[in-house]
């Protein structure tokens, strides 16, 4: 019989509401942190997104990811609708393959997420070209990569405050 790889059996409490559109809040305003055109920064609104998708699917999914999608277009000037739809995408595959991704360990279910982000980018690319932009070169995909890396420390970060605190009774049996 197939057992999850996970390292704890720690039960997680539910995550709130206000907690998730924090994280998602905060991740949009790391993303307009003016940094420039730094090619090793990843996109901290779709690791957020794709990590809620995944954990939380009945809660974060297609409809938040457009809000935040154009709320990227709006703050990056760009053409409208290239984050909305790149978005849109990721929470479809990030919710469709949630429970399977969740039954991995940290490291395989990074290796699930870099497929996911890098389409992003292809999506994200597609758009600009079509608008007429040109090709940014391939170090621009180096942030899915980064991000990528940062999953692990990620999740820990983000699962956090939905650890239960563990109460030992010597006087129960379970």
């Amino acid at each position: 019989m197939n057992q999850p790889t996970h390292s704890s059996n720690r039960i997680l409490l539910p995550a709130r509401g206000w907690y998730i559109t924090a994280t998602l809040l905060l991740a949009l305003f790391l993303n307009l942190i003016p940094l420039g055109r730094l090619p090793f920064v990843p996109d901290w609104v779709a690791l957020a997104l794709i990590f809620w998708c995944i954990h939380q699917p009945l809660k974060v999914g297609m409809g938040t990811a457009f809000v935040f999608g154009l709320a990227m277009d709006i703050a990056d000037a760009s053409i409208m609708g290239q984050h909305a739809l790149a978005y849109v995408l990721l929470a479809f595959v990030g919710c469709g393959l949630s429970r399977r991704i969740l039954w991995f360990s940290l490291l395989l279910q990074a290796a699930h997420v870099l497929p996911m982000l890098l389409g992003v980018q292809l999506v994200m690319l597609a758009a600009r070209m079509i608008g007429g932009a040109e090709f940014p070169g391939m170090l621009w995909f180096a942030s899915s990569i980064v991000a990528t890396a940062l999953w692990h420390p990620v999740t820990y970060l983000l699962l956090l405050p939905q650890y239960r605190p563990v109460d030992r009774d010597d006087n129960r049996p379970i």
